[in-house]
């Protein structure tokens, strides 16, 4: 096969096709059908589990699994990637952890809270985690690699688009799954085999993008423990050069704060509507919550472009600036909503920002970046500032609800690290040092 040239319109699209292929999971797993079917499998109002030797509420058990799996990652992913580049093969790493994820989705199927069963069940869940922000170490850093810096803002969020519109049509598929059983067994298998096809999907739906992406951009090495302790010094020299460019250095501190409570609302977003709002009843609340993600996927694509195109305009950095303000006022709505109306009101607001935030941050950061083939170690220390910043932002949150009892006091206190976000932007410099 041809190698394909930077910027070729077929190498855009093979690699912002991998957002197609492995967003289903975020959607189904992370957002929508798994937070359901986890919450399901309490039958009783007192939603308490029995994991490593303690008493957990079952949303913040989750919660905490879900930031040591972050923490793992964050571990792992600088040593990963610098191996990568030194190595030159960053696309063997992408595929291995495309496969643990979905490997993890398909085992997912067999996901119980009982004693016996309950600590493998969290094994699947975190394949399925690790895999997909495992994956996206190597797939982000191939932006630069694979497309010019005029060109990154739009393949970003033509990646992130693809990735809604295709994990849409999958939970369309799933739901009707669903919602085509009578009872509440029935519909909780149905939710099995609907993790299944998650992970046939991604890993099928993923070849396109492996077959044109190059295979990396170093000449070959062999795996030492030599090169081990070189992706370290690589990731340290890296550091080192961050800190001589105020303008890279300012927007990772940032990053790493809005970040932190962006994702982590949309970690516990469902989790949140399912306990929070009163709906009525158990097939009104699957129904509603798997609503309220369909329109926070279908508004997300619109909201995606108009950002890119708001970047276009105004700059990348104002263009956060207005996008964490809206954030922001999110915060104080969702503590005080209780309605399904009020949250359908939320997940609109969410969907316009949440694409938006998301692809203008990566392309943002690939702007900033120095002339440099070491692309993925640098792309590691956004995915470390990004990770971390979720480990903190989930345990504070799963501590609060752990606490209090209530995940209204958690969402609430995500205002200060959006504040926080917005006044380290405005320190970002305008021109580079």
């Amino acid at each position: 096969m041809a190698v394909l040239e930077k910027g070729s319109k077929k190498l855009l699209n093979a690699w912002a096709f991998y957002d197609w292929a492995n967003s289903v999971y975020t959607l189904t797993i992370a957002s929508s059908i798994f937070p359901i079917f986890y919450s399901a499998l309490f039958l009783s109002e007192i939603k308490k589990v029995q994991a490593f030797g303690f008493e957990f509420k079952s949303t913040a058990l989750i919660t905490f699994v879900t930031a040591f799996t972050f923490l793992v990652v964050a571990f792992l992913s600088p040593i990963l990637s610098g191996i990568a580049d030194y190595v030159g093969n960053k696309k063997n790493f992408l595929k291995f952890f495309c496969y643990v994820g979905s490997a993890g989705c398909i085992g997912l199927y067999w996901f119980d809270i009982t004693p016996d069963r309950i600590h493998l069940s969290l094994i699947f869940y975190f394949m399925g985690l690790i895999g997909y922000w495992g994956s996206l170490v190597f797939y982000n850093s191939y932006l630069p690699d694979i497309a010019f810096p005029e060109q990154q803002d739009s393949i970003s969020a033509k990646g992130f688009s693809l990735g809604y519109i295709g994990s849409v049509i999958l939970l369309i598929i799933n739901l009707a799954m669903v919602m085509s059983q009578d009872d509440g067994a029935s519909k909780i298998l149905m939710m099995r085999y609907a993790f299944v096809t998650v992970g046939l999907w991604w890993a099928l739906f993923s070849q396109y993008s492996f077959y044109f992406l190059p295979k990396g951009t170093s000449s070959g090495h062999k795996v030492t423990t030599t090169v081990v302790f070189n992706g370290l010094k690589e990731l340290k020299l890296v550091w080192n050069q961050l800190k001589q460019n105020l303008r890279l250095k300012r927007y990772l501190y940032a990053f790493f704060v809005f970040s932190m409570a962006v994702q982590t609302i949309m970690l516990v977003a469902v989790y949140f509507g399912e306990e929070e709002i009163a709906w009525g009843g158990n097939d009104e609340k699957t129904t509603g919550l798997i609503v309220s993600i369909l329109i926070i996927q279908l508004v997300a694509v619109v909201g995606a472009y108009l950002t890119s195109r708001a970047s276009a305009r105004f700059g990348n950095i104002k263009t956060l600036i207005f996008v964490n303000a809206i954030w922001m006022s999110l915060c104080f709505y969702a503590y005080f909503m209780k309605t399904p109306a009020e949250f359908y009101l939320a997940a609109s607001i969410v969907g316009m920002v949440m694409g938006g935030i998301q692809a203008l941050a990566r392309s943002t950061y690939s702007k900033f970046l120095p002339e440099t083939d070491d692309t993925t170690s640098y792309f590691s220390f956004y995915d470390v500032a990004e990770k971390i910043g979720i480990v903190i932002g989930m345990v504070i949150f799963a501590s609060i609800d752990q606490i209090t009892g209530s995940m209204r006091n958690g969402i609430l206190f995500l205002f200060l690290f959006f504040l926080a976000g917005i006044i380290l932007l405005f320190r970002v410099p305008k021109q580079a040092n």
